[in-house]
């Protein structure tokens, strides 16, 4: 295997670098999503998924803000979403667990609106067909689909305390280390990672300056744009050359070697049938294709969907709720019939969407620079190769924007030649940019008839659709014919799926076959599973003949599209990109504000009686029963702290809207409405300002439509921390 130049970009371009093995980085929050990477040598039968793709973008900086352009404390944001009980750290009272989370309340809440929206965006308006498969999974499935093979990070050791280190992770941060200490040394500013406090801090200096040479800044920054291109030996290499070692103990690591990311468990009491928590959702939807098709009454194109937990056994899990080992993710998987040049009956919809996007040819001169394009510009111009997955990389930007993520900070990558599996002709990631940098949070790839064709291959299934032709067609090829009555007999338990793999052989093989037929009177075959893997068929048992038939049916397996989202990821992402600080005068600190839009938003309302006073107790109780009947959902403060502070509390949970309960209530019946962002107020009837809260939930009016429309309310300055005087 031919070894690249690990700081050279351009030796990555080279036809022999397809050894590279990509990490699974897009499928949830450990995702995103999407399976396609080169195997290990260049004569490897599988190459699958895109286990982890690789990267092309700069690490060493953090320039995230906040919603108002602030720029974002990432400790002062997730010390809020933890004590807000978004999420959690799992079985944190017996030490926990590291990259398994809790979600509270609130993060439930998000989640489940951020499904309930993607459901209806997708499933609904595409008329997509759910399914909800199986988390357990057989071995014989995953090994088929080349999950058992090559689904893995790279992993090393370290000798003296036996410490695990995923290696990418490991130069990387050595090397960013190193980088920061010849800012320092050239009197530049040094901006560090927030670092979990709960977790061992390393021996380490810190950041020493020490400068370093021009050429040498050069290489680091080179080998950190392209991390995740390294295979393990590349991986190990750089390690020696740059003499990297384990702050903790001084020493190097030991020569990376891959780690199988999948959780493996056995099937019944006897464990006789081994298997694994799924890494994905793909699989339930492609061993279903046939009911499927069929439900759907054999009409073509159809798209099926799947919304459940995948599991991925980290090496060690960092970033939050970015890196985990147990994620939610949502999956399409749209089949095409290839030969109508995958056209989409609705692409004129979003063909003027612009989206901004970093092409392949971009990145492999070295840049990240996007170019604002339309996606139809982008199918006439071969950019995105066909116009299906143009529509769906269109309607994922549409979805994201949808549920508020900051369209300043999304961008479409497209995948580098060297990490695309063989069998794929195009594939985007939506890439959101957090604290932690650019990362993947859905990915859309043209994924060919690839999964399909290997379970049909290993199952004899027919996973194929069947035309029926407006004119018949005549077709020559070569025609396997079996010896039944001896056959079986002869193979005993093994017939089937030897006469599975004859029948899945390609005419190419078959050519073949004839000839060594001819000549040697028997046949070897590989039948995986069977023996040592392969088969000798003798010539009494078997006949391939030149054959001509005409067609009234036309057979073919289709083709996918395949958009496949990260929750856990989109769901942090969405957090991070609606977090801003509000400034109060005389007040110790800012306040945490989370501007979600309303559809998303966990809490709708927040109810607040102006006091303790008894006599709002069925004001209140009749307000949370009408918005509850007309499906807001809100939640009753009446403890003793100001309003002030009431909202304040309640704008760290990204609840959008806010109705006082006052003594004036209890003589017209007009409560005030306040909106989080701006604190104005508004005040009119009870049932006004329900429809009000209705109308602006579900997008049919803004809250500049709503104060136009209902009288301002000025009176209370709700957003002081202090008692406001009952009136």
């Amino acid at each position: 295997m031919q070894l690249m130049k690990p700081f050279l970009p351009t030796r990555l371009l080279s036809p022999l670098a397809g050894t590279v093995l990509n990490r699974y980085k897009v499928r949830a929050p450990s995702f995103f999503p999407l399976r396609g990477f080169p195997a290990f040598t260049a004569s490897a039968p599988r190459q699958y998924f895109q286990v982890h793709k690789p990267k092309n973008k700069p690490k060493m900086t953090t320039t995230a803000t906040t919603l108002k352009g602030q720029p974002l404390d990432r400790a002062a944001l997730e010390s809020m979403l933890r004590r807000r009980l978004f999420y959690t750290p799992s079985f944190e009272i017996y030490g926990g667990v590291s990259g398994l989370y809790d979600y509270g309340p609130p993060g439930c809440a998000l989640q489940a609106n951020i499904v309930d929206l993607w459901r209806k965006h997708f499933i609904l308006e595409e008329d997509m067909l759910e399914v909800d498969c199986t988390v357990l999974t057989p071995h014989e499935v995953l090994k088929t689909s080349g999950h058992v093979d090559k689904f893995a990070d790279w992993m090393c050791r370290d000798p003296k305390n036996g410490e695990i280190l995923r290696a990418d992770h490991f130069v990387e941060d050595i090397l960013e280390s190193r980088l920061k200490g010849d800012k320092a040394a050239r009197g530049q500013k040094v901006e560090d990672k927030e670092e979990d406090p709960k977790k061992k801090k390393k021996k380490s200096k810190g950041h020493e300056a020490v400068k370093l040479e021009d050429a040498v800044v050069q290489e680091y920054e080179e080998i950190l744009a392209q991390i995740d291109n390294y295979n393990g030996e590349q991986l190990g290499e750089l390690i020696t050359k740059y003499d990297l070692r384990n702050p903790a103990t001084g020493l190097q690591p030991t020569p990376p070697v891959a780690f199988n990311l999948m959780f493996q468990t056995s099937i019944g009491p006897s464990s006789n049938l081994p298997g694994y928590l799924r890494p994905e959702t793909a699989q339930g939807q492609f061993l279903n294709f046939a009911k499927l098709l069929e439900f759907n009454t054999g009409q073509m194109p159809f798209a099926s969907a799947s919304i459940g937990k995948s599991y991925r056994n980290e090496i060690s899990p960092r970033a939050g709720l970015l890196r985990v080992r147990e994620f939610l993710m949502a999956e399409i998987e749209h089949f095409v019939d290839p030969e109508g040049h995958k056209k989409h009956h609705r692409f004129h919809e979003v063909e003027d969407i612009e989206l901004d996007l970093l092409d392949r040819d971009t990145q492999l001169s070295g840049k990240t620079t996007t170019k604002k394009v339309t996606i139809g510009q982008a199918v006439k111009d071969g950019l995105v190769d066909n116009e299906t997955l143009g529509y769906f990389i269109a309607r994922i930007h549409l979805f994201l924007k949808k549920i508020g993520i900051d369209q300043s900070k999304i961008r479409f990558r497209q995948h580098m030649a060297n990490e695309m599996a063989h069998y794929a002709c195009d594939c985007w990631d939506a890439e959101l940019h957090t604290s932690t940098g650019w990362v993947e949070c859905v990915g859309c790839a043209d994924r060919s008839a690839y999964d399909l064709s290997v379970h049909a291959k290993k199952t004899g299934a027919p996973l194929i659709v069947r035309q029926r032709l407006e004119e018949p067609i005549t077709i020559e090829e070569w025609e396997v014919e079996i010896e039944k009555k001896k056959f079986g007999p002869f193979y005993k338990k093994d017939g089937k799926t030897i006469e599975a793999a004859i029948l899945a052989t390609s005419q190419e093989e078959r050519g073949r076959l004839v000839k060594e037929l001819e000549e040697n009177g028997k046949v070897v075959i590989d039948v995986p599973g069977v023996g040592d893997g392969t088969v000798e068929i003798a010539k009494d048992l078997l006949a391939i003949k030149w054959a001509k038939r005409v067609e009234n049916i036309r057979e073919y397996t289709p083709n996918v599209i395949e958009p496949s989202f990260g929750i856990g990821r989109i769901l942090y992402s969405l957090m991070e990109h609606n977090y801003w600080t509000r400034g109060t005068e005389g007040a110790d600190e800012a306040r945490g504000v989370l501007s979600f839009p309303p559809a998303v938003a966990p809490t709708k309302v927040l109810i607040v009686p102006l006091s303790s006073n008894k006599d709002f107790a069925p004001a209140i109780r009749k307000l949370s029963q009408k918005l509850r009947s007309v499906g807001i959902s809100s939640r009753v403060d009446d403890s003793s702290a100001s309003i002030g502070k009431r909202y304040s509390r309640n704008d760290e949970l990204g609840t959008p809207f806010g109705v006082t309960v006052d003594f004036q209530t209890l003589k017209d019946n007009t409560v005030t409405l306040r909106e989080r962002d701006s604190t104005r107020q508004v005040r009119a009837t009870e049932d006004t300002i329900i429809e009000a809260i209705r109308a602006l939930v579900e997008g049919t009016k803004t809250w500049q439509d709503t104060e136009s429309e209902l009288p301002l309310f000025e009176s209370q300055e709700v957003d002081k921390e202090v008692e406001i005087p009952v009136r």
